[in-house]
């Protein structure tokens, strides 16, 4: 009924979601956080459970065939609905934005697909701050926040101002600054796989520098930084929290 509703009154804004693997399998109330603060912004959401992987592990370890089916089948899937696509994931929105440019760069008829793709392609609170205009959501938190801002959000989207202008408009929420802020986590995608030993001193790093906050959640806009960080908290027996910043902005 939503897809007919919005056909009908294109007025209503509709977004698709692209709700990435991770938050899908270890994260969901991510998505459901997304979903429910996009709907009470007045934004429809549609999500197609044809999507898959976004393809940027097998484009970053040079399995460049995979990745370009993976590819394929994601623009299909998304060129059969319209309006923007929002992704809780600075990674994946490097991934279709910038990436797919690059796998069909030679590709005279897929190259254009994937340009229009990653044109329609909008990190979550990059979507909220850049398309809507919105920086204060209502939320409120009680307590100390410290914010990390993730590589492919930071570098590859230059995405930054747009999640400390949210968090700074939580109610109740002291924003601190976490040292050494812009060093990677250590997640890397499949760096934490390909050099295990490298991402341990990093992560070690970036638990020391959240320790100095002495701020009780850090807060991300990855899930793979959220996993990997978490992860490392719960091996040390650490009692910081890490969370989505889409959970953040949906407490009330």
């Amino acid at each position: 009924m939503r897809n007919l509703y919005w056909l009908y009154n294109p007025t209503v804004p509709s977004v698709q979601l692209f709700i990435t693997c991770l938050t899908n399998s270890f994260f969901p109330q991510t998505g459901e956080a997304v979903v429910e603060i996009l709907n009470r912004l007045g934004v429809d959401v549609d999500f197609t459970p044809e999507q898959t992987c976004c393809g940027q592990p097998q484009f970053n370890a040079g399995l460049r065939n995979d990745a370009r089916m993976i590819a394929e089948h994601t623009i299909k899937v998304f060129e059969k609905n319209r309006g923007e696509i929002v992704i809780p994931s600075g990674s994946c929105a490097h991934h279709f934005r910038h990436n797919l440019l690059e796998l069909f760069a030679d590709d005279a008829a897929w190259y254009p697909r994937a340009e229009m793709l990653g044109r329609r392609v909008f990190e979550f609170t990059e979507y909220l701050v850049d398309k809507l205009g919105v920086t204060d959501i209502g939320a409120k938190w009680e307590g100390l926040l410290t914010y990390h801002p993730s590589c492919h959000t930071l570098r590859g989207l230059n995405v930054d101002k747009q999640p400390r202008t949210l968090l700074q408009n939580v109610e109740g929420a002291t924003l601190v600054e976490l040292p050494n802020e812009h060093e990677c986590c250590g997640f890397g995608g499949i760096m934490s796989v390909e050099h295990p030993e490298l991402s341990a001193e990093w992560l070690k790093r970036k638990i020391s520098n959240l320790e100095k906050t002495q701020a009780p959640t850090l807060v991300v806009t990855d899930a793979g930084c959220l996993m990997h960080i978490l992860g490392g908290l719960k091996r040390l027996k650490k009692d910081q929290k890490v969370i989505h910043i889409a959970e953040v902005l949906n407490s009330r």
